[in-house]
């Protein structure tokens, strides 16, 4: 899981760099192969519940023959009373296929005055007990700050108090 929340926060933080300006995010695949490479799928369909659910079908087969994959995607998760919108990560790494995770990364759009990120949220960890959850999201945030442009913005945008 280590390698797979490694993917996972860097496709967050290009997510966050891509819903910043307001714009809608298209769902993405993404996944590492056996010899490391990255490769990410944009899942653009007009219906986002159809390309969601694409996305969990490919997560699901793993037909790509991926070690580790990630779907990433724009919702809305409860917090508190409320509910605020997130940028949420469901994540595999198919040496362990039983093992599921699910994290958010809740965040304020710009349209209400000024983007802020929040605190990231664990809202799955299924089968997971083998792994050691404070490495594994270590490397969550080593992934973000692989990406450069989406980090900058994370981390000039960071508002903890959610």
């Amino acid at each position: 899981m280590i390698l797979a929340f490694r993917l996972a926060g860097f496709f967050a933080a290009h997510a966050i760099w891509c819903v910043s300006d307001g714009e809608t995010l298209t769902p993405m695949l993404a996944r590492v192969g056996e010899d490391g490479t990255r490769a990410m799928d944009r899942l653009a369909m007009s219906d986002l519940a159809a390309a969601v659910a694409s996305g969990r079908r490919s997560l699901d087969l793993n037909d790509a023959d991926a070690n580790d994959a990630a779907l990433v995607y724009d919702g809305r998760i409860p917090l508190g009373t409320d509910k605020i919108d997130a940028i949420i990560i469901e994540i595999r790494a198919y040496f362990s296929p039983q093992s599921e995770a699910v994290i958010a990364v809740p965040y304020t759009p710009k349209s209400s005055g000024r983007f802020r990120v929040h605190k990231p949220k664990l809202l799955q960890w299924k089968n997971c007990d083998d792994f050691d959850m404070n490495a594994v999201l270590g490397s969550f945030f080593e992934g973000v700050g692989e990406h450069e442009e989406g980090a900058n913005l994370w981390n000039a945008s960071l508002d903890e108090s959610k």
